[in-house]
């Protein structure tokens, strides 16, 4: 690991975009609202986080134009941005000013969207509150947002002009929001070389516990993942490979109706992609088998959550990545060493996947189907 990295605090990350460059600050908590807002500013926060943060952010939630949203999937649908849209016109909203959005995914979903869209663009800043927001979502210029039961079928890319990081936020999580979001974290990390995923499986006891360790990898991963969409801001080649997991993770979340949080989710998706890559003779069952001791690790809390598998094969159908009849994967070869092709859904593939399903406790218990 880059010794650099050693300090949680070592600077700003600048990322460069299509649109301008935008910057990731390490601070401390809602540095910069908590004496309030300005009367060009509207704030769009987590119903929740206003509610654990009602005191340190007690001028800013009195101001004139404020929005809490409850983060549910439900509530990024498009059939709840009328009333949203709604709310910034009413409040006056005009295209100098600012939306400012608190909270995790959720709310950095529906803040961007919105963005990108009202009066023909927006500017907007973000203070994620989750540990997957903070070490992954946070940068990229992604939103996705769901259609009727068809998730992330949209969004744009329309990137904050700034993002404020603190991991004095984290406290209030449920240790299942932070296993979510060294979800994503495992994943950066794989994706990048065998030396980066051993220094994470041997911290990886810690991170619950010691805020400056989490702050350290929260930046590495960022680091990691600002690489790839620096190099492909629009996901047509070399940042496609941060899905790895995401295809059999958003089939996981669909067929359990979001019972498993999505990093978790994701995080089953590449013991999933590991599984199917060693199936493939693409890595050797040594390899397997030590990836597979620390995804699982983070997965533990979800394993007995059963999995319908008519549910899943229907959902890996849907995924907006496929052509035809060929399923879009991202498998690997070795840790640095990850890769997309596309193959074919057929009886050798879906065998492949029903071991795998048959292997988690509640499926080969509930012989799930």
């Amino acid at each position: 690991m880059n010794t650099l990295l050693n300090d949680p605090h070592h600077g700003d990350l600048v990322i460069q975009s299509k649109t301008g460059p935008y910057t990731v600050r390490f601070g401390s908590a809602f540095a910069g609202i908590e004496g309030g807002l300005s009367p060009r500013e509207h704030l769009i926060i987590d119903a929740r986080v206003a509610q654990l943060y009602a005191t340190p952010l007690r001028a800013a939630l009195a101001g004139p134009s404020v929005l809490r949203i409850p983060a549910t999937e439900g509530h990024k649908s498009l059939e709840q941005f009328p009333a949203y849209v709604t709310h910034l016109l009413e409040h006056g909203v005009r295209r100098d000013h600012m939306l400012v959005a608190v909270g995790g995914g959720i709310i950095q979903d529906i803040v961007c969207f919105l963005a990108a869209t009202l009066l023909r663009g927006l500017p907007w800043r973000f203070y994620p509150t989750t540990v997957l927001a903070q070490a992954d979502s946070c940068i990229g210029s992604k939103s996705s947002v769901n259609v009727g039961c068809f998730k992330n079928q949209i969004g744009t890319f329309t990137p904050p002009r700034d993002i404020l990081i603190s991991t004095d936020v984290l406290d209030t999580l449920e240790v299942d929001d932070v296993c979510s979001g060294l979800g994503e974290v495992i994943k950066v990390h794989v994706i990048s070389s065998w030396s980066d995923v051993r220094a994470l499986a041997r911290d990886y006891p810690r991170l619950q516990h010691d805020r400056a360790l989490l702050t350290t990898y929260i930046r590495r991963s960022l680091e990691i993942k600002k690489l790839r969409i620096e190099a492909d801001e629009f996901d047509r080649g070399e940042r496609l490979v941060l899905n790895y997991g995401h295809t059999f993770g958003h089939a996981i979340e669909s067929a359990t109706s979001y019972a498993i949080p999505h990093g978790i989710a994701v995080t089953i998706g590449m013991d999933f992609a590991n599984f199917v890559s060693w199936r493939f003779g693409l890595i050797p069952a040594d390899v397997y088998s030590e990836l597979h001791a620390q995804v699982a690790a983070n997965y533990a809390a979800f394993q007995s959550v059963p999995i319908p598998v008519d549910g899943f094969f229907s959902a890996l159908a849907r995924d907006k990545k496929n052509l035809e009849q060929q399923i879009s994967l991202v498998l690997l070869r070795a840790p640095g060493q990850v890769f997309l092709d596309r193959y074919p859904n057929d009886q050798r593939f879906q065998d492949i996947c029903r071991e795998f399903l048959a292997a988690l406790p509640a499926s080969a218990a509930s012989g799930a189907s």
